[in-house]
């Protein structure tokens, strides 16, 4: 494998007439992308809707192909999801590992179903910016490396999961076919839109899991609460529990910790998957059952099992006549912050310096949340991601892209891609 230091800046000799006839080259095939967008995008793709992400799948899945990619789509049934798609083109240099994602969070009874053209630049639709836009990015970047007679020789992996926005159960086998494109990989390069400004790109995610804290209490008339034979009740012990976990880690960088759902009362019904529920109880009785759903963000694994250590000792510290416990899920990965992906980041800035589309710098860590490429952390020594189309408001139904930045995103990666690959 190719390490850092092999990669570095000074490694690589500019071709300013190369990065010329790539940049005119998408220029000229701009329509072509937009296209290509808006039919990725008119498809309805929610992670649940299994035959639409397929279908997506299938789109992209005849792009690659048509580039000489031998292509295949990892079936996901097992875990409840579509599958993934997986291209491989086999050259000689550096191996190149590529990250989209064919879902997003709109399931198919959405009402924000279809690409609508707002102005020249702008459009708003499912998915536009996170991440079908990034995805179309690929396409467009190796189709103009591909032009230039320069993608036949490259060793480039393209990976674009069916299930990041709700990936499935357990994540070792709903990931195994993105870790497994990452071993022997020298760079990855994720395509999420990150924060929106095409100013930025990310060296560093923090990752994520979820954990469900559950209390019980002795159930009695509320005029005996705080008895020695009652105690404090589920609600008193989930209330102190949270509150210690807020005075005790609130202040460290980069952690965070919420708790976004809490049931409690005399009975509790929650469904995990749907994160709902409810709960029956009455003021004059003292609470028997709490259940507290949350997520916790961290930086590093280091931070994560620090932070973890801190909230069971809290957990287990109970009031009177009560018990809790605390159970985390097995969690999206941080992308701690290395030196070579710092690096990366200065070639890919270098790029977009040499056409001249200005600086990029590395946003915040905590502006950046879980994503595919933190899986390959472990394997991989370069990465940086939100190589993709800019823009505003994902996740919700005023998704819309800047479609002035689809052009220059798609430079900036052809011409990073193409430096990583000289040899």
């Amino acid at each position: 494998m190719l390490g850092a230091v092999v990669l570095s800046a000074a490694f690589f000799q500019p071709r300013p007439a190369d990065d010329r006839a790539i940049a005119a080259w998408i220029d000229a095939h701009n329509n072509d992308a937009l296209a290509l967008l808006e039919r990725a995008v008119d498809i309805n793709s929610g992670t649940d809707n299994l035959a639409g992400v397929r279908q997506v799948g299938a789109l992209f899945r005849a792009e690659f192909d048509a580039l000489g990619f031998k292509t295949s789509w990892v079936d996901q049934s097992e875990v409840k999801r579509a599958g993934h798609l997986v291209a491989v083109h086999d050259g000689r240099g550096p191996k190149i590992l590529l990250i989209g994602h064919l879902d997003t969070v709109f399931p198919a009874d959405s009402p924000f179903q279809k690409f609508e053209r707002l102005d020249a630049t702008t459009a708003k639709g499912p998915g536009v910016i996170d991440m079908k836009g990034g995805d179309v990015i690929i396409v467009q970047a190796l189709k103009a490396l591909q032009a230039a007679g320069a993608l036949s020789t490259m060793n480039v992996t393209v990976v674009m999961t069916g299930d990041e926005e709700d990936a499935g159960r357990p994540l070792s086998q709903a990931r195994a076919a993105l870790i497994e494109a990452g071993k022997g990989a020298s760079v990855a390069l994720g395509f999420e839109d990150g924060d929106g400004d095409p100013a930025h790109a990310i060296v560093a995610r923090r990752g994520s899991t979820n954990w469900t804290l559950t209390t019980t209490g002795t159930p009695a008339h509320s005029s005996q609460i705080f008895q020695d034979d009652v105690g404090f009740g589920a609600v008193f012990e989930a209330a102190r529990i949270l509150d210690g976990f807020r005075t005790t880690l609130s202040s460290e960088p980069h952690l965070t910790f919420n708790p976004g759902v809490m049931l409690g009362g005399t009975s509790v019904d929650f469904n995990s998957q749907q994160a709902r529920g409810t709960a029956f109880g009455k003021s004059n009785v003292v609470s028997a059952h709490v259940t507290v759903a949350g997520d916790l963000r961290a930086l590093t694994q280091d931070q994560f099992a620090h932070a973890r250590k801190a909230m069971e000792a809290i957990v287990a510290a109970s009031l009177p006549k009560t018990h809790a416990e605390i159970v985390f899920d097995e969690g999206y990965p941080p992308l701690a912050p290395t030196p070579g992906n710092t690096e990366l980041l200065t070639l890919y800035d270098t790029a977009s310096r040499s056409l001249g589309l200005g600086a990029v710098s590395a946003v915040s860590p905590d502006k950046a949340g879980a994503a595919d490429v933190s899986f390959v952390a472990g394997e991989i020594p370069m990465i940086i991601d939100a190589l993709g189309l800019k823009g505003h408001d994902d996740h919700t139904p005023g998704e819309t892209a800047d479609l002035s930045t689809l052009p220059t995103q798609t430079k900036r990666a052809a011409v990073t891609i193409l430096r990583l690959a000289l040899k």
